[in-house]
């Protein structure tokens, strides 16, 4: 007899977000539909269960566990989870490490995310920070930016396990085998920019890694390397730029194709959408917190029903692909490599 697959368990923070909990409620429901994963909805029964109570889910892999407080959105983030241990974040977070759940979901505050990850799960051997990053844009699919808003003030190792996170992800959700890592500077030619930047060069080169050297800004976009690293100051900016680009774009577009009304009948209804789709910062295995020593993902704190449905898909092949393990061995065969 065939052996039947697992579900994937996922804890959610219910009540974290701009649409906690009517939204995540909404998407856990969809995703259970599928039928190859189990959502678990963290935070106080009786809410959870008024709003289920708007779903036939009968039947469904989806549970709800109480949690008797939660985070506000007035609140310090981090100081909360701290001082309050029975959160919704804080009981999604103790399901990963009992190993109840398999990876954890939140739009909750990435201060509550991350400092509830911290507490609970810790960090992975020779990574000290949480790490973002990812695809930027479909103009430049194959092409991942890290770190892309967590490490403000770095030194040349965690530019190198930037690189090395990037590798693994390029691997894992870009399809690519043996990535080219390259590092963001002012110039091509090595001994360019800062300190920084030039002692992450000399790491870089002896790391074992596919690096190529320095790339510009002009690289984003165009596709040069699979992997480009960069501060978090400069990575944040560029994120926050690409999000905002598509549908500046598309506003610029509409009002200029006022002038021309045949064209702006025909085009009118897809340009917008069209343009937006330009910036997918979480298309491809977007907001995995990298680094934790379990697999977290945050979603933006105004996510809705789809966008719940599809960062639980994003965590489930997270889960089926071992990213964790996967990292853990890429960087103790850094490690080997560098001090040989």
């Amino acid at each position: 007899m065939a052996e039947t697959k697992r579900r994937v368990r996922i804890a959610i923070d219910a009540m974290g977000g701009d649409y906690a909990p009517g939204e995540m409620v909404k998407g856990a429901v969809a995703a259970a539909e599928q039928g190859d994963i189990e959502p678990i909805l963290v935070g106080p029964l009786d809410i959870l269960k008024a709003e289920l109570a708007k779903y036939d889910a009968s039947g469904l892999p989806l549970h709800c566990v109480n949690a008797d407080d939660f985070i506000r959105e007035e609140e310090n983030p981090a100081l909360a989870v701290r001082h309050r241990p029975n959160s919704s974040i804080a009981i999604a977070t103790k399901m990963v490490k009992a190993g109840e759940a398999d990876a954890l979901i939140g739009a909750t505050a990435t201060g509550s995310l991350v400092t509830s990850a911290l507490q609970h799960l810790g960090m992975i051997e020779g990574i000290d920070r949480p790490i973002i990053g990812g695809v930027l844009s479909t103009i430049a699919p194959k092409t991942a930016i890290f770190d892309l808003g967590v490490n403000m003030d770095c030194k040349p190792q965690h530019l190198l396990n930037f690189a090395v996170i990037g590798t693994v992800y390029a691997r894992m959700f870009l399809d690519v085998p043996n990535p080219t890592v390259a590092l963001l500077n002012v110039g091509k030619e090595e001994g360019k920019g800062n300190q920084l930047a030039r002692e992450s060069y000399s790491l870089l080169k002896k790391s074992g890694l596919n690096f190529i050297g320095n790339v510009e800004g002009s690289a984003i976009l165009t596709g040069q390397a699979n992997v480009i690293v960069c501060d978090a100051f400069v990575g944040n900016c560029l994120f926050k730029l690409s999000e905002s680009g598509g549908e500046i774009v598309a506003n610029y577009f509409l009002d200029k194709m006022k002038s021309y009304p045949l064209v702006n009948q025909v085009l009118k209804g897809k340009a917008k959408k069209m343009m937006a789709s330009l910036a997918s910062p979480d298309s491809v295995g977007g907001g995995l917190i990298w680094g934790i020593d379990g697999a977290v993902l945050k979603m933006h704190g105004h996510s809705q029903a789809a966008d719940v449905t599809e960062k639980l898909g994003q965590a489930k092949q997270a889960v089926e692909r071992n990213v964790v393990s996967c990292l853990k061995a890429e960087l103790s065969k850094i490690r080997k490599h560098i001090n040989s």
